[in-house]
This record gives structure tokens, sequence and C-alpha cells, in this order.
């Protein structure tokens, strides 16, 4: 990766924040944080809050470059990504087709199970019917989410058939999304829900979620003051390592690059299965990059220059 010293060097950077996706308030207040950090390092950043024809009119804006912290539906599928790659503005992140993988989680986990890795076994819920299928092959509790979301939204954690249907209608929302079941992964004695960020290459700390409610939904994340986060999160040495290489491997099959957060639980035997992977995660006070690159000695604003530095690199458009 080439790096810098100096500010001038990222010329005109505009933070795409907002959106229009379900974690548009999320990616506001990543991107105030972020742009607020940057220009107190002398960067000339601009926070934006994105539309489509703003993303497509940047090139003509002068822009040099773009932080991009647009969450969800846009932003993190590929399709911000297209359209800078198409202005030749080089970008923060993951570029087209890793974006448009980590999205979708379906066929994440495709990947993943052809690759050899570990993630929980799921089922595609086509219609209806398929949920008796679910609670059948999975028993409870099962997880019922939509297969192209992020922020947990439309997430639950079903414990009854009582409670399969309005947990479908829930993941399917009013744009009926592609739901999946998944089989619930607990029990570990170190703890239940872990991520591993990823920052140029290296895996960072992992961090153990102890969340406020059954799992670790929107609330949970952004609202409750009551989550609790462990960074180091106890895990013994070997178990850390071999948790970070799975989800530093699981990165790398996606093609992603730059930065990125990987999430995975223990089972009753403590070991690791790869849930999902965020390639344009949170930068709010409660997130959890800039939580696992404290404990590295990597503060937020150092952290958001490490970051921008990725399109700098080569032929940047996704990161280096």
């Amino acid at each position: 990766m080439t790096r810098t010293t100096n500010a001038k060097d990222f010329g005109r950077v505009a933070v795409l924040a907002g959106g229009w996706s379900s974690e548009r308030q999320v990616a506001l207040w990543s991107g105030e944080g972020i742009q607020a950090a940057l220009v107190s390092k002398g960067v000339d950043a601009t926070l934006i809050d994105a539309t489509p024809e703003i993303v497509l009119s940047l090139g003509k804006q002068g822009f040099d470059r773009v932080f991009n912290i647009l969450h969800g539906t846009g932003g993190e599928d590929g399709t911000v990504q297209a359209a800078l790659e198409l202005q030749g503005i080089p970008y923060t992140g993951s570029g087209v087709l890793a974006s448009a993988l980590a999205m979708d989680k379906l066929r994440t986990k495709r990947l993943w199970k052809a690759e050899g890795l570990p993630t929980p076994e799921w089922l595609w819920i086509e219609c209806e019917s398929d949920l008796d299928l679910a609670a059948q092959r999975f028993g409870f509790p099962l997880i019922l989410k939509p297969s192209e979301e992020g922020s947990s939204v439309g997430v639950s954690k079903v414990k009854s058939d009582a409670e399969l249907r309005s947990a479908w209608r829930l993941a399917r929302g009013d744009t009926e999304r592609v739901v999946m079941a998944e089989r619930f992964i607990g029990g570990g004695s170190y703890g239940h829900e872990f991520t591993c960020a990823i920052v140029a290459g290296v895996a960072l700390p992992t961090i153990q979620i102890v969340p406020d409610g059954e799992f670790y939904d929107y609330n949970a994340k952004y609202l409750s003051d009551r989550t609790r986060y462990h960074c180091p999160s106890g895990l013994p040495d070997a178990l850390e390592a071999e948790a970070q290489a799975i989800c530093l491997r699981a990165f790398e099959i996606l093609g992603a690059s730059g930065w990125g957060r990987v999430d995975f639980m223990l089972d009753a035997d403590n070991r690791p299965w790869l849930i999902e992977a965020n390639l344009v995660p949170g930068m709010t006070s409660h997130s959890l990059v800039p939580m696992a690159a404290k404990v590295r000695g990597i503060d937020y604003a150092s952290l958001c220059w490490q970051i921008l530095e990725g399109t700098l690199a080569d032929g940047a458009g996704g990161g280096g």
C-alpha cells in the first residue's frame, strides 16, 4: 500500500454518508465522525449526504477521491462502487464484485462453504411453507433474516412455531426481500458473538459482543448503552489466532480489500462459525472497527487516515 504523511496528497475528499438505504441514519453518524477526523488531520474532506444524482456528479464537482461510508443498499452492494469506477474516482473499501457478493448473505455462504470454511447450515425461504421445513431441519431457536440487509435489519431469533410467521413477515418487509433461515450457533464457553475487524490486510484483535437483548440487533448495535464489548475478547491465544485466520481468509475469498469486518460465533465446542462480512462497517461511537484499532494503538483519526490511504495505491478503485 502507498502511504503518505502529507494531507495534500489526498486532494479533495468526498465523505459519502447518509444515502437511501434503511441504514441511512447510521451512515450519517459514521460520516460525521469520519469527516471531522480527517479535517483534524488537515485533509480537505467534505461531508456529503449522498443521492444517486450526487454520486454520479462527483467527478464534475472536482473531487479526487471518496471515503465511502454508505451502509447497506446502494453504498455497500457495488452500485456506488461501479458509479465511482466509471468516473475514475478512487474510493475506500472493496470493489464492485466483492461488495455485491458480501451484501448477499446467501451467495457469501455458498462461496465460503465451497471453499471449506465453517458457516452455519442455512435454507433459502422461497415461500411460507419453507418455514416448517426450516423448523424441522434446525429446531429452535433458529435465525430468520433478509439476505441483503445490514445492521441486523429484519433479523429475528425465533424460539417457537408461534413466532415463525411474524418473523417471516418482518424479514420480508414491504419490498418482499429474499429471506433465509440459519441454524443458531451458541454455547461457547468464551462467549457467543464475536467480530474481527480487518484493515489493510491485517486482522485486528477480535471483539466479544454481549448484546442488550436476545442478540446483536439494531437497538443493541446503535441505540443501547447496555450492550457490552470486550476487546481483547478473552479468547485463548490459539483460538484467537485461529479465528483471525478464518476471518481473514473469508474476507480474501470474497475478493474484499481495504477494510471491513467479519462476524462469527462460537459453538459449544468453541469452534468459530462465520456469519457474514461487512465491507462498509459502522464508524460511529458504538462501532467495532475503531474499538479494535484502539487496542492496537490506532486512534480514530489515524484509523480514518489509514483507510483513506488505500485509495492512493496503484490502480486503487477499491481500497487497493
